[in-house]
């Protein structure tokens, strides 16, 4: 008796951080100004700004610094603040910021929440027009306009509380292990998906701002060469393999150009 007492309080203990998890989760909605999107978002844009403002520095550091050639910096300044004020970019009130990493070995671009947004002399110098550094840059702000970083968390957040509900449930470690193993590659799938959107609103945005669209496809084939045509399956990885997002680029062109 005293063990299926035991089971049961696990049960109804693991039931109650589920359901928790969840009305936490899905109590947070709103849609989205841009995408028109519903999402499920607890901080407020004033935390994202916050946190990316914060963050920017130690992310910056992790790249060998600011760039020094004041040439790359107001080349990437310029364009970036020329997306933004051409496009639906526009509407928002997110105060972007963009920079130039001095790291000229790791071929990579991000954005941190609320609006800085970096990209690394080693994909800068790979780049062959404008073009292409207006499609990484109007990718990259697609991911704040989105607020992709924002929507992680909230999954990561559901996610983890299934996964230790899981764990509380069954009374064992192993079970808790596997069951966050599946929650990560939840999220990972939501990682591919947000890049997948990010180029959709990246064409979107060259298109409004003046820029030929197509040559995010020739950023695709650099970004290809870049990682040495690594054989990882795409289903592991938190990026769409470049075919993919060559297809998907294309229809977007044709999407927004019509």
């Amino acid at each position: 008796m005293q063990r299926g007492g035991s089971s049961s309080l696990k049960f109804l203990l693991a039931a109650g951080i589920v359901i928790f998890s969840l009305v936490k989760y899905f109590s947070s909605s709103e849609i989205n100004e841009i995408t028109g999107e519903k999402q499920y978002i607890s901080l407020t844009k004033d935390d994202e700004i916050s946190l990316g403002l914060n963050s920017a520095p130690q992310m910056a550091q992790e790249f060998g610094g600011l760039s020094q050639n004041a040439n790359y910096q107001q080349l990437v300044k310029s364009v970036g603040e020329k997306i933004v004020k051409t496009s639906d970019a526009s509407k928002t009130n997110y105060p972007f910021q963009f920079y130039v990493l001095a790291d000229n070995r790791t071929v990579n671009a991000f954005a941190l929440p609320g609006g800085p947004i970096f990209i690394t002399e080693a994909l800068l110098t790979r780049l062959q027009n404008e073009d292409q550094l207006a499609g990484v840059l109007g990718h990259e702000i697609g991911h704040v306009i989105a607020r992709h970083s924002a929507e992680q968390m909230s999954k990561q957040d559901l996610t983890q509380g299934i996964a230790g509900a899981a764990g509380v449930a069954a009374g064992d470690v192993n079970t808790a292990y596997y069951a966050q193993v599946v929650a990560n590659m939840v999220n990972m799938k939501y990682g591919r998906e947000d890049e997948l959107e990010s180029d959709d609103l990246g064409v979107r945005f060259m298109i409004q701002s003046g820029y030929k669209p197509e040559a995010l496809i020739g950023v695709m084939d650099i970004l290809e060469a870049a990682s040495g045509g690594s054989s990882v399956p795409e289903f592991q990885s938190t990026h769409p393999s470049p075919a993919n997002r060559r297809a998907k680029i294309e229809a977007a062109i044709e999407k927004y150009k019509n």
